[in-house]
């Protein structure tokens, strides 16, 4: 299928869920359209993600503020900080580990306990299994999982599109009451991971700059960030 043969529609406005005084619409792929991967690498570089089978984009009429990240994992340079928060994780037994044939029902138990913990403001408070498992429904796309570890303890999973010399970064959840943060350690395996397996880009979602959950994808660099439709490059 080519981009110009894609089916688009465009949801009504209602609340944005990163900056309340802000309404959001969203342009999506009608459903039933033989998509690929390659097609969404290309929509991934004009601000589209996935959610299930489907690809959507932000389409706000008075705000731009959702910016594409992604970061060459090549180039990636860890910061002092992160650097020693590796170091602390690998004498706490921590590590990762690549699940190319993920089972989603093994992963609900800490998906419930993260969002029961983390998120009781959010919108998937309460958590469902149907909201786990829909990241996981997409038959025309690979789809892994970063795993890790603290002995043999699974506490945190990161869920990952497969694409041709990219990876885009999905949904992260993790055990909360550990010393480790390790939301950033699930970025800086991922980067790891992706420069071992010659991934050209890894792609982190979006970024807003007034929506303090977000701040951290920052410290990661250098990085670009799609803006006005132009990747600018930050360090």
């Amino acid at each position: 299928m080519k981009l110009d043969d894609l089916q688009l529609a465009i949801t009504a406005a209602h609340h944005c869920s990163y900056l309340p005084e802000q309404q959001e619409s969203l342009i999506f792929t009608l459903p039933d359209q033989p998509l690929q991967p390659e097609l969404y690498l290309q929509l991934l570089q004009m601000n589209f993600r996935r959610s299930g089978a489907q690809l959507y984009r932000p389409y706000c009429s008075s705000c731009q503020a959702c910016q594409s990240v992604r970061i060459a994992p090549e180039h990636f340079n860890a910061s002092a900080s992160q650097r020693k928060l590796w170091q602390k994780a690998g004498k706490r037994q921590w590590h990762y580990q690549l699940n190319w044939q993920p089972d989603w029902q093994q992963y609900y138990p800490l998906f419930q306990h993260y969002i029961s913990t983390k998120h009781q403001d959010g919108v998937m408070f309460p958590p469902a299994p149907e909201q786990l498992s829909s990241m996981f429904q997409c038959d025309w796309l690979p789809i892994l999982t970063l795993e890790q570890f603290i002995a043999d303890q699974l506490v945190g999973v990161l869920i990952l599109d497969a694409l041709p010399d990219a990876w885009s970064a999905v949904y992260s959840f993790y055990q909360t009451d550990t010393s480790l943060a390790l939301g950033r350690l699930a970025i800086q395996a991922a980067l790891a991971a992706a420069r071992q397996q010659q991934v050209q880009q890894l792609y982190l979602g979006f970024y807003i700059s007034d929506c303090q959950k977000m701040a951290y994808k920052a410290d990661f660099g250098p990085q670009q960030r799609l803006i006005g439709h132009k990747w600018q490059s930050f360090d």
